[in-house]
């Protein structure tokens, strides 16, 4: 058993990743024998990542607030807190607050044999996050 305590500061979200206020905290980091990377994720109201793929998927736990949710080509999806979503391995996605509403999740995904985590795109567009969800 390995405690690690709480030590490793907030971080804000860097600008090409994300759009708006975005702060991380490091739940778990990739070491030998893990694969596993997470974070606590807090999105401002109207704060959303790029789109963005995982090598090998990612789930995403609402913990609290309201968010949006998007796969390339399919509808913005409404999320709340106790919703799960995974995004499969390689699809283009984004996830982010509402436009009125604060949002947090843990991320989850594994890396790959290379350590990466995460591929990221071009920034979600106002056209593209000002969609009306499904399940509002």
């Amino acid at each position: 058993m390995q405690i690690t305590r709480s030590s490793v500061a907030t971080t804000t979200g860097p600008n090409d990743w994300f759009m708006g206020d975005v702060y991380l905290d490091a739940v778990a980091v990739p070491t030998a024998g893990s694969r596993i990377a997470s974070s606590n994720v807090h999105f401002t109201p109207g704060a959303r990542t790029a789109w963005h793929t995982h090598p090998n998927g990612q789930t995403i736990y609402v913990t609290e607030g309201v968010g949006r949710c998007q796969r390339r080509g399919g509808p913005v999806e409404a999320i709340r807190a106790g919703d799960r979503v995974f995004f499969e391995p390689g699809e283009e996605h984004w996830h982010g607050a509402a436009p009125d509403r604060f949002m947090a999740h843990i991320a989850m995904q594994e890396v790959d044999d290379s350590g990466t985590a995460v591929n990221w795109g071009e920034h979600v567009s106002e056209d593209e996050y000002a969609a009306e969800p499904s399940g509002a």
